[in-house]
């Protein structure tokens, strides 16, 4: 093994045009974690956001006049080349996908938590199970919190935001789950949307919920985050629970404003609001991979990128409104 890689990277924050394709030290697994040649990652909103530095609040931890995590990629699929000290559950060899949890997909190399990744059941496409930690993850857990699946009644759940990444696993999972799927996402991917299993779409943009009755869904999943908290809660039943699943918000504070009406608005009688802060749980990852396996679902891939391409990929991102996923073949 060489002892440098190719890599891409933001050294100062700005936009997509400023990222660079540069030559760095390949990192040194340390006790715990193993080395992973790359080979496919998958870019989200939240990549876009860190490479731009926003909002402010979270620069304290990434870095508050440059990015201490200059290389951006928080999805990962490779091939386990080097393990430090005391690693369990995965050997050199093993190809896995995990999450990143400072970034690092769009290198060659990338230094991981053992903890944070698993082996890849064999037959499982490699780009496919790359976009499962990070919007998977986070449409399976707004799920559970808004308890779609555990009520005793037939459930109707509608998904604001359900054309993007977390959308188009939140759509699916909750078909899955046995919920009548309502679904709002722009008129072009209507037809998208329908075939993942929503039975009615709409746009709430140019469609106002307020013709939708009161009380008419028992979760909603705002992925969009730009509906109106009040509007939101006539929407569904007293015992009903909305999902606020959305990193976007504000310059400064991004979504904390937000979360913080939601909280007052909670309290008391009614439906509650609450907002998801996703986690890393390999346990969700392992019933992703399984249904997967068995095609119960499928990710949506916008567009694969080659390596030499990452820049396109995420100034695709910038540039909004992505069908589902895109990802970048490494290596």
């Amino acid at each position: 093994m060489t002892e440098s890689m190719k890599a891409w990277r933001n050294e100062a924050y700005g936009r997509a045009a400023d990222v660079a394709l540069d030559e760095v030290p390949i990192p040194v697994p340390r006790t715990g974690e193993v080395l992973l040649r790359m080979r496919v990652t998958a870019l989200n909103a939240g990549d876009v956001r860190l490479m731009q530095g926003e909002p402010l609040l979270v620069r304290p931890m990434f870095g508050m006049t440059r990015p201490k995590f200059p290389i951006r990629g928080m999805d990962a699929v490779g091939e386990v080349v080097q393990a430090g000290p005391n690693v369990i559950g995965v050997e050199v060899g093993d190809v896995v996908v995990g999450e990143l949890q400072s970034g690092g997909g769009l290198g060659e190399y990338v230094a991981v938590p053992a903890s944070r990744v698993q082996p890849l059941p064999p037959g499982i496409d490699e780009g496919e199970a790359a976009t499962l930690p990070i919007a998977g993850g986070t449409a399976w857990q707004a799920l559970d919190l808004a308890r779609v699946g555990l009520r005793s009644r037939a459930e109707r759940v509608l998904v604001i935001g359900a054309s993007g990444g977390v959308g188009t696993f939140a759509v699916q999972f909750a078909a899955l789950r046995g919920a009548e799927v309502w679904a709002s996402c722009a008129e072009r991917n209507r037809a998208l949307v329908e075939g993942l299993g929503a039975v009615r779409t709409l746009d709430h943009r140019r469609e106002p919920l307020s013709a939708i009755p009161g009380g008419h869904f028992d979760a909603v999943i705002d992925i969009a985050g730009d509906v109106g908290l009040r509007d939101l809660q006539r929407l569904v039943t007293d015992d009903g629970v909305i999902v606020l699943a959305t990193g976007a918000g504000g310059h400064v504070l991004g979504p904390i404003p937000r979360m913080l009406r939601a909280a007052l608005l909670s309290v008391g009688a009614g439906p509650g609001i609450r907002s998801l802060a996703a986690t890393n749980r390999p346990e969700v990852i392992t019933k992703m991979l399984e249904l997967l396996a068995a095609r119960r679902f499928a990710p949506v891939i916008e567009h694969e990128y080659p390596f030499r391409e990452a820049d396109a990929a995420l100034a695709r991102i910038e540039e909004g409104h992505v069908a589902g996923k895109l990802i970048v073949r490494v290596g």
